[in-house]
């Protein structure tokens, strides 16, 4: 009875999972639920303790990660790796090869992108230098990652390979690089799982909604204890959720016998959430995409003159579903509250880009 509890309790127990770019947001909270699941945690990435920090500005370390896994009870190993360089990558494999001798989820997280994003360019003003940066640690790295470890589910014909996302819809992302990299990680998830139908390795994308990462909580000026204090400079950051949500959605993915059906597919963290029977950390269920999809249709229903946030919101919404067929009638009506299917539009097409 004892044995059956524990592993209900960690139906991971025994399994070993690589978290590349385990360092803070995402890849920290993942990490942190598949240590919580009983999975031995490889968290890999650049930032580490006594090295400069990779990402300017931010303290966070995979050693911390590996740290706070050890005080929840789990068990973690914090590994420097830059995913960019083969080389490190290829020595990555080997180690858990050697030490762990089978890899059971892989998990790519990897960004360091913030710095060379500028939201306010288009694609004409683009600093070229800053876009290869971008395709080589965000989308190359996944691809080396994913090359070099995937070998050690091969051999077992077993395992679970998940690319993290930002948004499932298929749309716009509001900035050419971003919307570039985000998309091509969805790709690489679709692609492997192609690759690997005949195998019994599952690759997938999966995505939280509006993220409460250190970052996050660093620009609105509060902390996880005193989060909604920020929720009067932006209604929306009361559907917000933690890292972990995202951590426990790839944990459950990863402990379910019929993962194989969702190959290929980007998922929502709180979608999988109110599927599997699990809450946030602190026992809620956010509902982003639903509480902005009832803002922007309430604005969209108004008959005065959108103003400059409300054109903003219906604008972004209308990028990120015009492609989706299922939302086609949606996509006409917010093309015409924002006045696409004639001239004048601005920056915006002159037709709407309904599919």
């Amino acid at each position: 009875m004892a044995v059956r509890e524990e592993t209900e309790a960690q139906p991971l127990a025994g399994q070993v999972a690589l978290v590349a770019g385990a360092t803070r947001g995402a890849g920290r909270g993942i990490a942190r639920m598949l240590g919580a699941a009983g999975a031995l945690v490889y968290c890999t990435g650049r930032s580490a303790r006594g090295h400069p920090p990779a990402t300017p500005g931010r303290p966070e370390t995979i050693d911390e990660t590996a740290a706070m896994i050890a005080a929840e009870g789990g068990r973690a190993v914090a590994v420097r790796v830059d995913h960019t360089r083969e080389e490190e990558v290829a020595a990555l494999a080997a180690r858990v090869g050697e030490e762990a001798g089978r890899l059971d989820v892989l998990v790519n997280d990897i960004w360091g992108g913030d710095a060379l994003i500028d939201w306010s360019q288009r694609f004409w003003e683009l600093d070229l230098a800053n876009a290869r940066a971008l395709i080589d640690r965000a989308i190359l790295s996944h691809l080396i990652t994913a090359r070099h470890l995937a070998p050690l589910m091969i051999e077992r014909d077993r395992g679970l390979i998940v690319e993290v996302m930002d948004g499932r819809d298929p749309g716009y992302r509001g900035q050419i690089l971003y919307d570039l990299v985000k998309s091509a990680v969805a790709r690489l998830a679709y692609g492997m799982a192609m690759e690997l139908a005949e195998a019994r390795i599952t690759a997938l994308a999966v995505t939280p909604g509006f993220l409460r990462s250190e970052a996050v909580l660093e620009h609105f000026g509060v902390a996880e204890a005193n989060w909604r204090d920020a929720i009067a400079k932006d209604p929306f950051f009361a559907e917000s959720e933690t890292p972990c949500l995202v951590g426990r959605a790839v944990a459950a993915l990863a402990a379910d016998p019929d993962v194989r059906a969702r190959a290929g597919l980007t998922l929502l963290a709180a979608d999988l959430a109110a599927e599997y029977g699990f809450t946030d950390v602190d026992g809620r269920l956010p509902r982003f995409f639903a509480t902005f999809d009832a803002r922007v249709a309430e604005i969209a229903a108004g008959d005065a003159p959108l103003d400059e946030e409300g054109r903003f919101l219906v604008w972004a919404r209308y990028c990120q579903i015009h492609k989706d067929p299922e939302r086609h009638e949606q996509a006409v009506s917010l093309a015409e509250r924002l006045g696409l299917h004639g001239a004048g539009a601005g920056v915006a097409p002159s037709r709407p880009l309904v599919v």
